[in-house]
């Protein structure tokens, strides 16, 4: 259904190679293409339009946050896709999923949760009012 989505329009600026690993968090605005090892976070501001894919040959270690996110080797952390995620056919996460739209191919697996974020804001908005009405009946009753 999402694989409409033309995935060829993606220019991706910087590529991590087979051979390299890489410590420490990596902030991106534009296409990133992991082949390598990165232990360290991968962070794109929400509205950069950018995409973070880690091919079968690579693995993430960390926190991944960006609007797209392929996936179609390993990562151990949370991946947070403000748009859309495509988990591959030989994903591998070891962590909760948070999005927006998702597509899963037969064969991808998820050691974690899928929270879609439609669902954690509503939830959240409902909580926070009742947190603040509480103290407040119980000021008037004192």
């Amino acid at each position: 259904m999402f694989s409409s989505k033309d995935k060829s329009d993606v220019r991706y600026d910087t590529l991590i190679s087979a051979k390299t690993e890489i410590h420490g968090d990596v902030i991106l605005t534009g296409g990133l293409h992991i082949d390598g090892l990165v232990k360290g976070n991968l962070i794109a501001e929400a509205g950069s339009g950018a995409t973070v894919r880690v091919s079968e040959k690579g693995r993430v270690e960390g926190q991944i946050t960006a609007p797209n996110i392929i996936i179609n080797g390993e990562v151990i952390g949370d991946v947070h896709a403000s748009e859309y995620i495509e988990l591959a056919k030989k994903a591998r996460v070891k962590g909760d999923v948070y999005y927006q739209a998702m597509e899963m191919v037969l064969g991808a697996q998820v050691n974690g949760q899928l929270h879609h974020s439609q669902d954690k804001a509503s939830t959240s908005a409902k909580s926070q009012p009742a947190h603040k009405t509480a103290p407040d009946n119980d000021a008037k009753v004192d």
